[in-house]
């Protein structure tokens, strides 16, 4: 087993458990603790006890262990379990494969728990060390909440755990005492710090890096009341013996690595730094010309990058040996972290939850750093860079393990939609990444209301109305981006369309470049709205489309025939008169409308 740094109660216990049970003292006498539990693997014992052999995949094993992996992690400073020790205290070994059952505990625990397993060996036994972290919210098991009492688990109702837990909120392993000396910092790490700080250019970050080197550390809140680095400080500025980071970069998928940068034995910091040298070597540069006036763009934004990166190893689950993975092919970059979501947030609200650091001291250094944002976690700025570029939003996803997947991909550089987005005003409106996100949604769909806006920005219908109303006020030639679509009844909410201003702007940026846009078909977009919104008319269409009421009734008409509209009445007559929605069926393609 590894552990980062001295501090370090569990994996004290752990460490004494193991060397006990390879004394000579009788095995298993005396030796478990409250922070430790040996267990025997489930399954194996057939009737009269006859032990039988150990298999790789033991779902039996796997769901005693899950039970009491949830009872360690729903105790203070969480705990481990080592298996493979008889119930009468003989080294019996397992065969259990540690990534299988890693995974196989987070499935069983609705995936709320991410242990970390790791082999150890006492003489010839193979035994295995699965480690609970402290657990955030409860975590139940059979619908029941344990933790651990002295030496075995008892059951609390959820009223007593969250009382407890107010009184231990403050919990972050990393801002534990490390017990490693400010003085062992790593004079590269120390530059490096005032460099970060210098590249800032605020005034107070300016004042910090000239401070001396304790009083540095002193002010980035990394020391401790008795004059240790804490664990945030002392994996920034030391490091630890495993590499934190693993970049690979590769031309194309599949293909031979052609650099690569995995060093352990040197300090976060330093760890950063090179990743990021290495990755702007491989980061082209692309020109956007408008009139006489050229500008550089990266194939992926820094700042984006740089987001990704930090969010690797500031939100990652640090009881895990394992670097954050980097992987740069072609114009792409994965980061991939161990440890899954935390808190609650999941892909579809992760842009607006509020912040919910695993390792706040961590996160609020790199913070302080100027490395990262300290009220959040910087998702917002990685979606704003990317698709400010024409380039989608980042796609951040869980995988099992479990880990965390960023993948940012650089392939798509819309240089017409960068042009267009320099024709607002006023200026914030370029970088705001509500008006963003909504303008992407209107040239892919040609609408959006409210009730397609609140999921698409991660915010109530009641923010995504005032998001809306922002929008309104950007101009674009002189005129609105966007305007009221026409024909809607009273009573139902607002939708909204590019204006013609804001498509001639684009289309003008287009031209100039030689670009086709893909666009929707009519029919894309009359089927679109009116299975949003429970009904279509011609006047809508026409609205959206920017055509003629005469003219898009065809479309209508074609898409009655082929069975996904019907008239909301018989006679097609008179005021109201509209198309409805027909459950999809299998068709023609809606290009043939066209």
């Amino acid at each position: 087993m590894t552990t980062t740094f001295g501090h370090d109660p569990v994996g004290a216990e752990v460490a004494e458990v193991l060397r006990q049970l390879g004394g000579s003292a009788p095995h298993g006498t005396g030796v478990e603790r409250r922070r430790v539990d040996l267990k025997e693997e489930a399954g194996r014992r057939r009737p009269g006890g006859v032990l039988q052999p150990s298999q790789r995949h033991n779902d039996a094993a796997a769901r005693a262990l899950a039970g009491e992996a949830a009872c360690m992690a729903n105790t203070d400073g969480g705990g481990a379990l080592i298996v493979g020790v008889a119930d009468d205290g003989q080294l019996i070994g397992t065969a259990l494969d540690a990534e299988w059952l890693r995974s196989r505990i987070y499935d069983l625990t609705q995936r709320l728990l991410t242990v970390d397993v790791q082999e150890a060996m006492v003489g010839d036994a193979r035994l295995l060390v699965v480690r609970s972290p402290q657990a955030i919210e409860p975590i139940r098991w059979n619908h029941k909440i344990t933790w651990r009492v002295d030496d075995r688990c008892v059951e609390v109702d959820a009223s007593t755990w969250h009382a407890r837990r107010m009184t231990r909120a403050r919990y972050d392993w990393s801002e534990l005492d490390s017990h490693v000396d400010p003085r062992e910092a790593r004079p590269a790490a120390v530059q490096l710090a005032r460099e970060f700080l210098r590249e800032s250019g605020e005034g107070p970050a300016l004042d910090l890096a000239t401070a001396t080197q304790p009083e540095l550390l002193r002010r980035l809140n990394v020391v401790t009341a008795d004059g240790y680095l804490t664990n945030s400080g002392a994996l920034a500025f030391v490091g630890r013996p495993e590499p934190a980071l693993d970049y690979i970069r590769r031309e194309v998928a599949g293909g031979d690595s052609t650099s690569r940068v995995r060093d352990g034995g040197r300090s976060l910091i330093e760890e950063v730094a090179a990743v990021e040298e290495a990755i702007a070597i491989y980061n082209g540069v692309r020109q956007v010309r408008r009139g006489l006036v050229v500008g550089r763009v990266r194939d992926l934004p820094a700042l984006a990058v740089r987001e990704a990166i930090v969010n690797g190893v500031v939100h990652r689950d640090w009881a895990s040996p394992a670097p954050t993975v980097i992987e740069h092919v072609g114009r792409s970059l994965v980061v991939t972290s161990p440890g899954g979501f935390v808190g609650g947030v999941t892909p579809e609200n992760i842009i607006t939850h509020p912040s919910q650091a695993r390792n706040r001291s961590l996160t609020e250094l790199f913070a302080a750093l100027r490395l990262a944002e300290r009220e959040g976690i910087g998702v917002d700025r990685m979606v704003r860079e990317m698709i400010s570029l024409g380039h989608p939003g980042p796609d951040i996803r869980e995988t099992p393990g479990p880990y965390v997947r960023t993948a940012l991909v650089g392939e798509a550089l819309d240089e017409a939609w960068i042009r267009f987005l320099s024709r607002l005003s006023p200026d914030l409106a370029r970088t705001d990444l509500n008006v963003l996100l909504l303008l992407t949604r209107l040239v892919t769909h040609w609408w959006v209301d409210v009730r397609a806006a609140a999921p698409l920005l991660q915010l109530s219908q009641i923010e995504a109305t005032g998001a809306l109303n922002t929008l309104s006020s950007v101009m674009a030639n002189g005129s609105s981006v966007i305007e009221a679509v026409a024909g809607v009844p009273a009573g139902d909410p607002r939708g909204w369309h590019l204006s013609r201003a804001a498509i001639d702007a684009l289309a003008d940026e287009d031209a100039e470049i030689g670009r086709i846009r893909p666009l929707p078909s009519r029919a894309d977009v009359a089927l679109d709205w009116a299975r949003a919104r429970g009904r279509i008319s011609s006047t809508e269409l026409a609205s959206i489309v920017g055509a003629h009421a005469s003219n898009v009734g065809n479309v209508l008409k074609k898409l009655e025939e082929r069975g996904d509209l019907a008239p909301s009445r018989a006679t097609r007559r008179g005021p109201g008169f509209s198309y409805l929605p027909v459950e999809p069926v299998e068709h023609t393609p809606a290009e043939a409308l066209r």
